[in-house]
């Protein structure tokens, strides 16, 4: 098993938005800004439904790793950790998922009549 981790290719990402290489796809993509990045998140979400519907592992994977990347491209524009991202996960597994997403519907509900 590899020792590559989402935080290396947050680190990646990172040098890359800021390194000023013009052949880099990420120092495009970030400075084409959010509107672009999210967008191409959204085209990858879409093309690893289609590939796990379709039965395809080696599109699944491969589609997986593009959306994964676009993910940590926003998350980098919007200024959010990878580790952020896991400590909100690790919250949310302290109780079930029934229970957790329940207690946000109810957060939700009281925020919209404040």
């Amino acid at each position: 098993m590899t020792e590559f981790s989402l935080s290396s290719l947050e680190q990646i990402i990172a040098t890359r938005a800021t390194g000023g290489d013009p052949s880099s796809w990420t120092a495009k993509l970030v400075s084409a800004g959010m509107e672009k990045a999210a967008e191409k998140l959204g085209e990858e979400a879409v093309e690893t439904v289609i590939a796990a519907l379709a039965r395809d592992e080696n599109g699944t994977r491969d589609e997986a790793a593009d959306l994964l990347y676009h993910l940590l491209v926003v998350l980098h524009l919007k200024g959010v950790s990878v580790s952020q991202v896991m400590e909100e996960l690790e919250r949310r597994t302290a109780q079930s998922g029934i229970a957790e997403k329940s207690a946000r519907q109810l957060q939700s509900d009281s925020s919209d009549k404040a």
